[in-house]
């Protein structure tokens, strides 16, 4: 499995970092030794919002061949979901099985059309913004279409990414990783909407 981590301008690093951190231990913890991942950006270096600085393993290249696309959130999506070369760039990723959001990144898998018919959530700052990209915008802190998973504000990050391991590996690794990451919270069910998959 193939991973593409997008990071750009302005995006917030723990939106990356949260669901990174669980994903990774997919491998380092021995339970998928045959994961990868790149971080994959517009340029060879990006700087947060907070001004740390990324360097992308791949840059401005096609996001064709991953198994899967993380977006990030940040105050930068405002501005991006109107930028139309990245998005054009950020659209390549149409053929990707598993496309990701955590907070307002929401915006941008929206704007370049992976949501249209789909149900979504995002940063709650962003409902509004984000109506006009999906068929229903949700108040849960992850909603699950099957081909794209969105998530909420900043901390949703590291639930989506503990979601996702166990969507993809089980949930008996998926715990056997949170304990490791001593991470105390679990989502109730609640705070999920999975709709149901053909």
């Amino acid at each position: 499995m193939l991973i593409a981590f997008i990071a750009y301008e302005g995006m917030t690093l723990l939106d990356l970092v949260g669901a990174y951190d669980p994903l990774a231990r997919l491998r380092t913890m021995g339970f998928m030794p045959e994961l990868h991942w790149e971080v994959v950006a517009p340029e060879s270096t990006v700087t947060d919002g907070n001004g740390m600085e990324i360097v992308a393993d791949a840059a401005g290249t096609p996001l064709t061949g991953y198994d899967m696309i993380y977006v990030p959130g940040g105050m930068s999506t405002r501005h991006l979901m109107h930028d139309a070369p990245f998005l054009t760039w950020l659209s390549t990723a149409a053929s990707c099985p598993l496309k990701v959001s955590v907070c307002t990144g929401a915006l941008l898998l929206g704007a370049a059309g992976f949501l249209r018919g789909k149900k979504a959530t995002t940063h709650p700052s962003a409902f509004r913004l984000l109506e006009p990209f999906c068929s229903e915008v949700l108040k849960k802190r992850l909603v699950d279409e099957g081909d794209v998973i969105t998530a909420g504000g900043v901390t949703a990050s590291i639930d989506l990414g503990l979601y996702i391991v166990s969507r993809i590996a089980g949930k008996a690794i998926a715990t056997k990783i949170r304990e490791q990451m001593d991470y105390r919270f679990v989502m109730s069910h609640s705070e999920i909407h999975v709709s149901s998959v053909p």
